[in-house]
């Protein structure tokens, strides 16, 4: 007769020792390889990843859009059915397109009116600051100092948000940019004249914030 437990606890002592073995072994590390380049190709692993990370959705529809492959009509089928397949993917792809253009330019056109009604909308609150900085030039406190010295930084500054004064004299009226409060006659004149400003008017670009208030001078 054989004798099975005999074998059957030789093959468990070897199982045992095995396991045993494999406890004793020392563990390898493991290694993961996070980075973005591969050293061998120079190529992105992951760039759509990378496009995620920083969060341009539109980017990330573009570099999709110009990733599509349309297959040859000789790949698709073989025949006129084929290619009339391929065309219809061409004229979809195509469509796509035109209409992913037409929404970035959409976007970038509301971005570009929020900025400006944004700069805009500090510019008005500024109005108010200049016209005290006015009062006080014409009443001769800003001739020299430093309150002088910060006035012309802050004019200065505003300039190049393209704020512009409205404040010339003995041009034609205007009344886009003008506000006649008063009006008298006016001699070796042949149009309405701005005579004299009584509080300045500022412009960005095309848009006028404020008109300017006048004294018009009037053909006799």
């Amino acid at each position: 007769m054989p004798h099975h437990g005999n074998e059957e606890e030789h093959g468990s002592s070897e199982s045992r020792r095995e396991a045993e073995q494999r406890e004793n072994e020392p563990q390898k590390p493991v290694i993961h390889d996070h980075r973005k380049v591969d050293p061998k190709t120079g190529q992105a692993r992951h760039p759509g990843q990378e496009h995620a990370e920083s969060g341009d959705a539109l980017s990330q529809a573009e570099d999709i859009l110009n990733s599509v492959e349309v297959p040859a009509a000789e790949s698709v089928a073989q025949g006129a059915a084929g290619a009339a397949e391929a065309e219809e993917l061409r004229d979809d792809l195509r469509r796509l397109q035109a209409e992913y253009v037409n929404y970035r330019k959409r976007v970038e056109r509301d971005r570009a009116v929020a900025g400006e009604m944004a700069v805009i909308g500090v510019l008005n609150a500024l109005l108010p600051v200049l016209d005290d900085v006015d009062a006080a030039r014409q009443h001769g406190d800003l001739a020299d100092g430093p309150f002088a010295a910060i006035a012309a930084k802050l004019e200065t500054a505003l300039k190049t948000y393209g704020l512009v004064r409205i404040d010339e004299t003995g041009v034609e009226f205007d009344p886009t940019i003008h506000e006649a409060l008063i009006q008298q006659p006016g001699t070796d004149i042949e149009f309405d004249t701005v005579s004299q400003v009584l509080r300045s008017g500022y412009k960005s670009g095309d848009r006028v914030l404020r008109a300017a208030q006048v004294i018009v001078a009037v053909p006799a």
